[in-house]
């Protein structure tokens, strides 16, 4: 019951807003396009990126201050020190690098799947361990991130299992 109460408070928003509500379809369709088209060029799930965006919680203009001083950008939450790699790939200056992964939700995802492709490479197509990578190299963070990349994918899983059969 606690999980439907945000669902139907969201739900009556949208009703009560109809311009927001085409608003969020629209973002929702260019998002999914963005997955679909860095999902193809990277040779990666769609549905593993998806998850990502999801777990990874970040938003459109949003820059996150890590302890260790770098900083996540944007949807995916792109990590800074991926920066100067990335501006070489899109042949940019790491400025507009910066601005782009902030700002642009297609070159956050797609950046945030190459990103994972690495991680693919290193793990030698271990997926689990890639997903792991995309968030931290070290041990004790990669697990706790997949763990909870696991149990979100569980919930979605459980959810949609339940909405098949209403």
């Amino acid at each position: 019951m606690k999980r439907l109460l945000p669902i139907a408070l969201v739900g009556l928003a949208l009703v009560s807003q109809p311009a927001h509500a085409q608003e969020l379809e629209e973002t929702g369709r260019e998002t999914l396009a963005c997955l679909t088209a860095a999902s193809r060029h990277e040779r990666v799930p769609r549905s593993v990126l998806l998850i990502l965006l999801y777990v990874e919680g970040g938003r459109l203009g949003s820059t996150v201050r890590n302890d260790n001083g770098t900083f996540d950008l944007g949807p995916m939450q792109v990590n800074s020190s991926h920066v100067p790699e990335i501006a070489r790939r899109w042949h940019t200056t790491p400025a507009r690098a910066w601005r782009a992964l902030r700002d642009n939700p297609c070159a956050n995802i797609e950046a945030g799947s190459h990103i994972l492709t690495d991680a693919l490479r290193e793990t030698h197509g271990d997926l689990w361990q890639a997903v792991a990578y995309y968030h931290s190299h070290t041990p004790r963070f990669g697990r706790a991130y997949l763990q909870r990349v696991w149990s979100v994918t569980h919930d979605l899983m459980r959810t949609a299992s339940m909405e098949k059969g209403s």
